[in-house]
């Protein structure tokens, strides 16, 4: 027999919850709450602003945020962005074209497996600023050599991610795919890149970070010869005129790039491919 009173008292379709406050479901969006925590976050930074008492210590966030309108206007920050955003994704770019053959070689043939653990163990403990030196040796002030520590950057940790998600993939899974007929680029298109895209996906957002990080430090030895640089530059020229607020607002112009790639890009791209696959949950 079913107790319909006890369905009743658990909320059962036969009665319809209690609805969710307007207010509390407008908040629990995700948009909604990361606004929120990034305005608390800014009251925060404020608020010991205030504390401090010492703009060329510590600006605080509407001081910032008047520096960074001025910037803006004055045309310099966005040409500084634009400046770096170019270099970026170029390097990003190139770097992820060769993961992507590293992985393949990896994955294809036992050679290739022990070519990129031996590379990785090389080179991925390098650190990417450690190559500045080498860089300029190389490839003279300008471009290439940012370029070069870009590259670096992204090649090591994104390699071993696309492996590793590649070592993964089901075993019966991968045996779907041979009795399917599928082989070569199908094989690794249909099946190996769909399986292995969480690892993969993780491995591109490493990647862009350490980018992010490597082309400001290079920057900021870059530019200072050659006065060519992008965001590194600005932020070297306003600290040496002690302009903090300029300083600060060169940061904040990096984590709302940051922040809009984030938004954007890889959490469309995590809806598009591992979300509607089934193989991540949202």
């Amino acid at each position: 027999m079913v107790d319909y009173q006890g369905l009743l008292q658990a909320g059962s379709p036969l009665r319809p919850a209690k609805a969710e406050a307007p207010a509390r479901r407008w908040i629990g969006t995700g948009p909604w709450r990361r606004l929120l925590i990034l305005a608390a976050l800014a009251a925060v930074w404020e608020i010991t602003a205030r504390i401090v008492g010492s703009p060329l210590l510590l600006p605080g966030f509407l001081t910032t945020l008047a520096a960074f309108g001025q910037g803006v206007a004055s045309g310099e920050l966005p040409l500084r962005t634009l400046a770096s955003l170019q270099v970026l994704v170029a390097g990003y770019a190139i770097g992820v074209v060769a993961a992507a053959i590293l992985a393949g070689l990896a994955t294809a043939s036992r050679l290739g497996a022990e070519l990129l653990s031996t590379l990785t163990a090389m080179f991925n403990p390098l650190p990417a600023i450690a190559l500045l030196p080498i860089a300029l040796l190389w490839f003279g002030l300008g471009t290439p050599s940012l370029l070069f520590v870009i590259v670096h950057s992204v090649l090591w940790p994104l390699a071993l991610a696309a492996h590793s998600g590649f070592r993964a993939v089901p075993r019966p899974l991968a045996m779907v795919g041979q009795n399917l007929g599928l082989g070569g680029a199908a094989y690794v298109v249909r099946i190996l890149v769909p399986a292995a895209f969480p690892a993969i996906l993780a491995g591109l957002k490493i990647g862009w970070a350490f980018a992010w990080r490597t082309l400001i430090a290079a920057e900021l030895v870059f530019g200072v010869s050659s006065r060519s640089g992008g965001l590194g530059w600005f932020i070297y020229v306003n600290r040496n005129q002690l302009e903090t607020a300029n300083v600060f607002a060169g940061l904040l112009t990096i984590i709302l790039i940051g922040l809009l790639v984030e938004s954007l890009l890889f959490r469309t791209l995590s809806r598009l491919t591992v979300e509607r696959w089934g193989t991540q949950n949202p």
